[in-house]
């Protein structure tokens, strides 16, 4: 797990330099593609289920799952989910493309900061439920939406249980150290409403409102959670203070 995840953050890092108003996603994914291969791994997403690509790029409204074309104050994300000698990695994030305004600049640092307050509610023996708690409690504060797509268990295969939500809940369950699962809330400006266009894949708002997302996938540990797909990794501690510190 510790190499399949250091490979999707190194890939995910490449990925998001390629990331200009001229460059279309098609050639990101077939770069993506490429790094992948050239690493001795297979890019997850590529036949999962019928996907066509290497790599999901997620522009605008696109809510995930999604291969269109990027354009000049676009925002876009970039899942990258990489298979290394029988384990996947996970991990994703949200660029800018181009000239942003600020209030899609806002929410895309605010996405980010709910993920990591969601990994700031893991350790050994801590509830599931608070990871949506967390994050739903802050977003109450900018009254973003928070989409309906939900983390995962991820090992020798590539989405598994625990189901991991990033609102309110009250699913039974709780972390166990030696467990590794992603958080990777999706927040949009708008409604939560989606529908998937006619490639099957390609979820978006029904309201044409941007989203974005951020994604790790972590390792729980007895006294708080490690990011495995960080590049370098650093350590959570459950009583650390503001958003995130990094040890």
């Amino acid at each position: 797990m510790r190499a399949a995840c250091e490979l999707a953050a190194r890939v995910l890092e490449y990925a998001g330099t390629l990331v200009k108003p001229w460059v279309t996603t098609d050639e990101i994914d077939r770069a993506v593609h490429q790094m992948i291969i050239d690493a001795g791994a297979y890019p997850s997403p590529l036949g999962y289920g019928g996907f066509p690509k290497s790599v999901c790029t997620s522009v605008n409204e696109c809510i995930c799952h999604g291969i269109p074309d990027s354009r000049n104050g676009d925002i876009i994300n970039i899942d990258v989910t990489v298979y290394l000698n029988g384990y996947h990695g996970d991990t994703s994030r949200t660029y800018l493309c181009g000239e942003v305004d600020e209030s899609t600049m806002q929410l895309v640092k605010v996405t980010e900061e709910c993920m990591l307050r969601g990994i700031s509610a893991c350790k050994h023996g801590a509830s599931f439920k608070t990871i949506g708690q967390r994050i739903s409690e802050y977003v109450d504060e900018y009254g973003y939406s928070i989409d309906p797509f939900v983390g995962h268990g991820i090992g020798k295969i590539f989405h598994s249980e625990p189901i991991i939500w990033h609102t309110y809940d009250y699913e039974p369950g709780y972390m166990v150290a030696g467990q590794t699962f992603t958080i990777e809330p999706t927040l949009s400006m708008g409604g939560t409403q989606c529908t998937l266009w006619d490639d099957g894949w390609t979820a978006v708002t029904v309201d044409g409102s941007l989203t974005a997302q951020f994604e790790h996938t972590i390792l729980v540990t007895g006294d708080g959670a490690e990011i495995l797909t960080m590049h370098p990794r650093a350590w959570i501690n459950q009583e650390l203070p503001g958003v995130m510190s990094y040890a």
